[in-house]
């Protein structure tokens, strides 16, 4: 589910990289400021926020920045939302700062309500460094959530360099030990900036330095997806590659092109059908191309997002 009409299209967009990097110099600016004036960043001293329309943007769009938010679309009459609530904040309180919890009341803000796309409540949402992304429906068990919030916190400092502002509870105007920096922090902090020059070739050879010494390096297989994905489009011209796309929908190259600029669109969900309806009706070097494009584009959006999941599944049904 994407939310509609707003400047957010889901942990995706072909910006994330640099991005992250903007994002991470303002969590660092903001625990900067905050220790300098004795205190930590408001959100350690708030975890659970009423939010409504008119404060939307400084309360969730702006302090997702500094901490991932999770929204929590609920109304009095929802009887799930009474049980999923109470749940949502203890786990904040629990949580102490690695993420903040905002409440909106549906019926007096059905404009959020209508920009999410929210179709039923309870629903949660996430938002980091400006980027919405859809969590689940429902009032999940406990231990799923908790799962779900792991991810989210994994996700938001892997990809954003977004930590929160961790605090032992009871104690949330104790600002936390700074995060040590990593072995690779320096390489792939040039990466983001070459990307920011628009040196795609330096940004990717920057990636594959961290990834030559280490592998498994989930910040530099990200970007390193991304800024090959921004190459394969630089210079496009998306109105003709979408008509090639839709005149010979059997022609691979067209595909993997039209997939590509759905993906910069922020059309996860079409660029995965798109090639899995490929690999569906193709065989040989084809079926082996879209199949490859379609593991890289995983790459782009990250393992832990739900929509990779389901593509997966649907990738190996249609292989076998």
């Amino acid at each position: 589910m994407q939310p509609r009409n707003m400047s957010m299209s889901g942990v995706v967009d072909l910006a994330a990289v640099k991005a992250a990097g903007e994002a991470k110099q303002k969590a660092e600016q903001a625990r900067a400021q905050a220790a300098s004036q004795g205190g930590a960043p408001a959100a350690a001293g708030r975890l659970v926020l009423d939010v409504g329309e008119a404060d939307f943007q400084l309360e969730v769009l702006e302090r997702s920045a500094e901490v991932p938010v999770v929204i929590d679309f609920w109304a009095d009459w929802c009887e799930p939302c009474k049980q999923l609530g109470p749940l949502l904040e203890r786990l904040a309180e629990e949580y102490a700062g690695r993420f903040v919890l905002a409440k909106v009341d549906v019926e007096a803000n059905q404009l959020l309500f209508q920009q999410f796309g929210v179709q039923s409540i309870p629903a949660v949402f996430a938002v980091v460094a400006g980027q919405a992304l859809p969590l689940f429906q429902g009032a999940a068990p406990e231990a799923q959530i908790r799962q779900v919030l792991d991810q989210l916190i994994q996700v938001a400092e892997m990809q954003f360099g977004i930590v929160g502002a961790p605090v032992e509870p009871g104690a949330a105007g104790e600002t936390a030990a700074p995060r040590p920096a990593g072995p690779h922090d320096a390489a792939l902090s040039a990466a983001h900036d070459a990307l920011d020059a628009g040196d795609l070739g330096g940004a990717m050879q920057a990636y594959k330095n961290v990834l030559a010494d280490d592998p498994v390096n989930a910040e530099a297989k990200l970007g390193l997806a991304q800024a090959e994905l921004l190459q394969r489009v630089q210079g496009m011209d998306a109105q003709a590659v979408r008509k090639a796309a839709a005149d010979a929908p059997g022609e691979v190259k067209a595909q993997l092109d039209a997939a590509d600029l759905d993906l910069v669109g922020g059309h996860v969900q079409d660029a995965f059908g798109r090639l899995i309806d490929m690999v569906k009706r193709t065989a040989g070097e084809d079926r082996d191309a879209a199949r490859v494009r379609l593991l890289e584009l995983f790459e782009v959006i990250g393992p832990d997002d739900p929509r990779v999941a389901a593509a997966r599944t649907a990738l190996s049904r249609a292989l076998f």
